[in-house]
């Protein structure tokens, strides 16, 4: 039977305060993720228990997908959820699989954690009833709290022994609407977590009508770790997520260095 663990309020702040100690995090940015502990960073900061991880090192994968309207509005809902298939798969079909977890963000007016870090064979394929655009696309907010809420889980696995490299992707096909924290929050965690160098972070932007290497160097991804496609087609977005399933295993085989000048995307 899999057990999942689920943090309180009180122990993520604990988990927070080893993270900075540890040289993760600074004052700044524990102080940005643990400033807003909600219900969705509780919840997606869960994970396997540690007793139930048989790999002896782990790599944490979180998947952010935009659901904002505009995905529904170009058509493009069916090949976002045949991308994360792809994803899902790529890990499935990997020598690294059991030392894979992976834990899946949507995102548009809210954020909703469709499930934490869990082993790849019990992940969640986007479907109809799990997957449907609407609202708008808080980016920001979405990135912040998926970022606490690895940063939280990582530290669990650390505090039990277990090494952790963590990799975090953003997918969207707009500019952010209506977050309370800002860019700059981003980029000072996002400066933060490079610096560790246990974190890879990619960003995807999908569509022609919006600067998103302006707005993922704005947020604190490194260039090389951003990826745009302006074909905002089913067929071009099914190519871009084969890209993502390249890359995440290759950050998953160790065959990607983490740091500030990593290039997550490549051949």
């Amino acid at each position: 039977m899999t057990r999942i663990v689920t943090p309180t309020g009180p122990s993520l702040q604990a988990l927070f305060g080893r993270a900075q100690a540890q040289g993760t995090l600074s004052s700044q940015s524990t102080s940005v993720l643990s400033g807003d502990l909600g219900p969705m960073v509780i919840a997606g900061a869960a994970g396997l228990h540690t007793d139930d991880i048989v790999a002896s090192d782990v790599t944490l994968v979180t998947l952010c997908i935009d659901a904002s309207s505009s995905i529904g509005g170009r058509g493009l809902e069916d090949a976002v959820r045949q991308g994360q298939h792809q994803v899902i798969d790529a890990f499935a079909g990997s020598r690294e699989k059991d030392a894979v977890l992976v834990a899946l963000w949507t995102f548009s007016s809210t954020a909703k954690v469709i499930h934490s870090y869990v082993a790849v064979d019990d992940a969640v394929r986007l479907d109809a009833s799990t997957y449907r655009a609407d609202g708008t696309t808080h980016l920001y907010d979405t990135y912040l709290d998926a970022a606490a809420a690895n940063v939280a889980y990582a530290q669990t696995l650390r505090d039990a022994g277990t090494p952790v490299r963590s990799v975090l992707v953003v997918v969207t096909d707009g500019e952010d609407v209506g977050s309370r924290r800002s860019a700059r929050s981003c980029k000072k965690v996002s400066d933060d977590l490079l610096g560790s160098e246990q974190f890879h972070l990619a960003f995807v932007g999908v569509g022609g009508d919006v600067n998103f290497t302006k707005i993922a160097l704005s947020m604190g991804f490194p260039a090389g770790s951003i990826l745009v496609q302006k074909d905002a087609t089913p067929q071009a977005l099914r190519q871009t997520f084969a890209m993502v399933s390249r890359s995440a295993v290759r950050a998953s085989q160790g065959r990607i260095q983490p740091g500030p000048a990593t290039a997550f995307f490549g051949p």
